[in-house]
């Protein structure tokens, strides 16, 4: 199967100019992946599928989310896939949130010749949340930890209302049970419409079990 723009076509409907953006991103990307190895080199040929489409998805099915906090952004899958095409929509805006030095300066650049409505923040993941203090409207991750560590990151502000939508592989059921030992949350699963077998979990109501809470 011939990878480009008609992944996405197949998961959400975007403008010309949208399209356009994303191709800039998937070429900027593939000139620094011979360099950096931003995603894993196997999965170049199918980078629309498996990553733009795949990162697509939180915007078709959370379209009232503008503002969002992508924990652990990488070469910017979900974040700034969700950025770009929220880039038509007024109020738009992204925080991605990378600890690796060079990923941001990638992050920084692809912004600027996207011009996606997106901000890099680097740093350690439980530093940037802990004292987080702009409002969003939902946390994403993607190919970051397990379940039970990704609300441990995201708890500081999933506990005060945030909900968060988290991309997760084949073994999500086994990811959400482990989870549940440890934390209380209102769960939606969204299967992955990309054929991989994995899922979105949309989570909120975040609480800290009973034997968690000393």
């Amino acid at each position: 199967m011939t990878d480009g723009p008609g992944a996405l076509a197949d998961i959400l409907a975007v403008s010309r100019e949208t399209e356009e953006r994303l191709a800039a991103y998937v070429a900027l990307l593939k000139k620094w992946q011979k360099a950096e190895n931003l995603i894993a080199p196997g999965t170049l040929p199918e980078i629309w599928r498996r990553h733009i489409a795949d990162s697509a998805q939180l915007a078709g099915l959370f379209p009232e989310a503008r503002r969002w906090l992508d924990l652990g952004s990488g070469a910017g899958f979900p974040g700034l896939v969700v950025a770009i095409i929220g880039a038509e929509h007024a109020g738009t805006m992204v925080h991605l949130v990378e600890s690796n030095r060079r990923k941001c300066a990638f992050l920084r650049t692809a912004i600027r010749e996207t011009d996606a409505p997106a901000i890099v923040h680097e740093g350690r993941i439980e530093s940037l949340t802990e004292s987080w203090a702009e409002p969003v409207d939902r946390i994403s991750a993607r190919a970051l930890a397990p379940l039970d560590q990704l609300l441990r990151l995201a708890a500081p502000l999933m506990v005060t209302g945030v909900p968060a939508a988290f991309h997760k592989g084949q073994d999500f059921v086994r990811e959400i049970s482990a989870a549940t030992q440890s934390w209380g949350f209102d769960l939606v699963k969204h299967d992955s419409r990309v054929g991989d077998g994995g899922a979105i979990l949309d989570i909120s109501h975040l609480s800290r079990a009973p034997d968690e809470i000393s």
